[in-house]
């Protein structure tokens, strides 16, 4: 009788590959106004840190889903896992006419500001997370384990502040007064660590002696100059900044630089990652914003700009691999960016246009008080930050003509031709959250995502597609952002951690679900009634990291 004889390998079990270790250090950095355009444009010119995201885990076009694409609602959404309407981050200003709290009214409020502290006004505000109202995940690792050490450094206070939250061990941010130095919040330590200092010697030589600048070989065919309206800056063509321009540092390479030094630098001195409870560093890389307002996204000053970016993330991920400890990255950005209007008219976008400067909130305002005959003065009958976004009907409007005054001009802006929608408080109010996917919402869902009934205005305007906020162009200040359009809305998303299998996912993710995707990393509970975001898995077998 025959015996079944069985090869030996088939009895022994093939070998599984060991997990890799739990990240203890968690980093998160914002490029501001990193739009999935510019990723897309620049992404096989890469050769650095974005080269290497770029082959990891990938989200090339993932959304800030709310419709006011502006710095500080975007930065609000990504450690928190929260649209704006939760966050209360609704703009960068926005206008508040209680006296309760500030004995002042009406006034425009800083998102970023504490209205407390003696003396703070938007034009001089005294820096604080006051104003976000909902932990970030470094306030959720905190009081998990008050072991875990939160840092958070950025070139503009509000990236740094909406990133870090409520519970910082450090944070530092550009001065936004004298934007000669990196400085913290008011109530801590004012004397720099070692590696601030350095950083801000240099910062304050360059400013007084900036170096000289050199256009990247592959960006010299972008090199072409582009008026802005007959009298406005020309833009197109990178030229060295004049000696103690403050302004025109932020727009250099050398500002994100001193940035990821500050952080590189804490990576070391605080050596995060080997305590005993995960870390997490939050860095906001903020020089791509101020090259996008200065001088467009299309020409030789971003295409060099996404060069230096490139070396720059390229050293983060250096010191973070000689620091030893397991970690795991996010790169992604508070919002998009749309070009200028006259290079997009130039490429036959006959409709890409400045908004009219008809629009101006004081124009109208003086036309409501002649017609309702209202004894309240034009400059304060209505409060906005621009066209775009929100405008408040003042208080001192009489209850009886309230709803007549709105509902006029309510008609007046949406009869001009390049408003594409004008929304009120009451039916966004009425309305649920909206849900995913995303990329399916209207307008009138993402403005909903971006509402809170007690900061948003009394209407919600939309200008149309591709019409800037920007009436006259200036020097550093011929373009902008905070549209519900896609170019504002999709950011890359790019996630790295050790043994990760590398793919790409063309899914409408959103920046909200960073927060639960993180946290699963590390086994850090967060009930999903508390955030709008949603764990990804993302591991592409069967394995998942959510669970």
């Amino acid at each position: 009788m025959m015996k079944l004889l069985i090869p030996l390998v088939a009895l022994v079990a093939a070998p599984v590959a060991a997990k890799p270790p739990a990240p203890r250090l968690i980093v998160a950095i914002s490029v501001d106004q990193f739009s999935a355009d510019l990723f897309a444009e620049y992404r096989q010119h890469y050769t650095g840190g974005l080269k290497r995201l770029s082959n990891a885990i990938v989200f090339p076009s993932s959304y800030q889903s709310h419709a006011a694409t502006e710095t500080c609602p975007g930065h609000s959404t990504i450690l928190t896992g929260s649209h704006p309407a939760r966050t209360g981050i609704i703009a960068n200003t926005w206008f508040d006419e209680g006296v309760t709290r500030t004995g002042k009214a009406p006034h425009a409020v800083y998102c970023a500001e504490d209205e407390r502290a003696p003396g703070s006004s938007v034009s001089d505000y005294v820096v604080s997370p006051e104003h976000l109202k909902v932990p970030t995940l470094g306030d959720r690792m905190k009081r998990a384990d008050p072991r875990s050490r939160v840092v958070s450094v950025a070139g503009k206070d509000r990236a740094a502040v909406m990133m870090g939250g409520h519970m910082t061990d450090a944070i530092w941010y550009l001065d936004p007064k004298k934007g000669r130095s990196y400085v913290t919040l008011q109530g801590r330590d004012q004397t720099p660590p070692s590696v601030v200092q350095t950083v801000n010697a240099r910062v304050a030589a360059i400013i007084d002696r900036p170096p000289a600048t050199t256009l990247p070989a592959k960006c010299r065919a972008q090199s072409i100059a582009i008026p802005t309206l007959p009298d406005g800056p020309v833009v197109g063509q990178l030229k060295p900044h004049d000696a103690g321009d403050v302004k025109a540092f932020r727009t250099s390479p050398d500002f994100d630089r001193a940035t990821a030094d500050i952080a590189i630098g804490f990576i070391g001195s605080m050596k995060l990652g080997h305590g005993p409870a995960p870390d997490i560093l939050a860095i906001g890389l903020s020089a791509n914003d101020y090259v996008g307002h200065a001088f467009g996204t299309e020409g030789a000053e971003m295409c060099a700009q996404q060069v230096e970016l490139d070396q720059t993330v390229g050293r983060i991920l250096a010191a973070l691999d000689a620091n030893g400890a397991p970690y795991a990255v996010v790169l992604t950005a508070d919002h998009g960016g749309y070009d200028i209007p006259e290079r997009h008219q130039e490429r036959g976008f006959a409709d890409a246009a400045r908004v009219d400067p008809a629009l101006d909130p004081r124009q109208l305002a003086m036309s409501l008080v002649t017609d309702f005959k209202v004894d309240v003065p034009p400059e304060e009958l209505l409060l906005a930050d621009g066209a775009q976004g929100d405008w408040y009907l003042s208080h001192k409007v009489p209850d009886e003509l309230r709803p007549q005054m709105l509902s006029a001009l309510e008609a007046r802006l949406s009869a001009f031709p390049q408003v594409a929608a004008v929304l009120t408080a009451d039916d966004l109010r009425r309305m649920a959250p909206p849900r995913p996917p995303v990329d399916d919402w209207s307008l009138v869902e993402k403005a909903r995502a971006s509402f809170d009934p007690s900061r948003s205005g009394d209407l919600i305007v939309l200008l149309k597609p591709r019409v800037i906020s920007i009436a006259k162009p200036a020097p550093l200040y011929t373009a902008t952002h905070g549209s519900p359009w896609n170019y504002d809305r999709r950011v890359p998303m790019l996630f790295w951690y050790s043994g990760a299998t590398a793919h790409e996912e063309p899914l409408s993710v959103e920046t909200v679900d960073i927060l639960p995707t993180l946290a699963a990393l590390i086994d850090l509970p967060v009930p999903q009634d508390e955030i709008d975001g949603r764990c990804i898995d993302l591991d592409p077998t069967a394995a998942s990291t959510c669970s």
